[in-house]
């Protein structure tokens, strides 16, 4: 039985939780924008608080790496590092498409030919996403994509699959024809949906290195250059 602090700051959603033996035990949530840099230090105190409270010895700090969001990811990995280096505990990299995936494979029933194709909008019309299968073996794995009407041929082709997150909007318009394609919204990745995953991780002692450990970019970072006001 393991207590893991679970944290996830790839998109515009910043939530912590805490976890024993696989249930949730305290957890905070914002959805309001990119507030990771304000949030998630007090939230993370109030989880480590309620661990205290409840005379629980954290086992594992947990972090979601990725793809998404480079400030996000960087917040969210600093100070997972930070903490899993003060209290001298393992360091659990997450897959955030994996996290997606595995929320909406737990909110209902699907037949086990059903594929998973979370998307994290990427800009313009493109995508980070994956596909897996009903056992969430990787199908395709994590990958930056350009959309267009043929993006996910190969796998409609072969039967249904279930798109989400937020680049399955712009996706929708394209894809939405296909007798296979189906949509799923509100699907966010969060905290305690990364249970399963990181818990599965702690068995496996699959640690990330404290001192080498970088975010999933999965491409490079593009800044912009500010527009003139004058």
């Amino acid at each position: 039985m393991a207590a893991i602090l679970n944290i996830e700051t790839s998109t515009d959603v910043c939530s912590v939780a805490l976890t024993y033996d696989g249930q949730v035990v305290a957890q905070r949530e914002d959805y309001r924008g990119h507030n990771h840099a304000t949030l998630l230090s007090g939230y993370i105190k109030d989880c480590m608080d309620e661990a205290k409270n409840k005379n629980l010895k954290l086992d594992a700090i947990a972090v979601s790496i990725g793809p998404g969001s480079y400030t996000g990811l960087r917040i969210g990995l600093s100070e997972a590092k930070g903490l899993a280096y003060a209290l001298d505990v393992p360091l659990i990299g997450v897959d955030t498409l994996a996290i997606m995936a595995v929320t909406v494979m737990f909110s209902d029933f699907f037949d086990s030919d059903v594929m998973f194709a979370p998307m994290i909008d990427a800009r313009r019309m493109e995508v980070y996403t994956a596909v897996y299968n009903y056992a969430l073996e990787t199908l395709l794995a994590p990958t930056p994509l350009i959309l267009d009407e043929n993006s996910y041929d190969r796998y409609l082709d072969r039967g249904p699959v279930i798109f989400f997150g937020n680049g399955s909007d712009k996706a929708k318009p394209l894809l939405e024809k296909h007798k296979n394609a189906n949509f799923i919204t509100e699907i966010h990745p969060l905290a305690v949906n990364m249970t399963a995953l990181s818990e599965r991780a702690y068995r496996n002692r699959d640690f990330l290195d404290l001192a080498y450990s970088t975010p999933q970019y999965l491409k490079e970072f593009q800044a912009t250059k500010p527009k003139s006001i004058f």
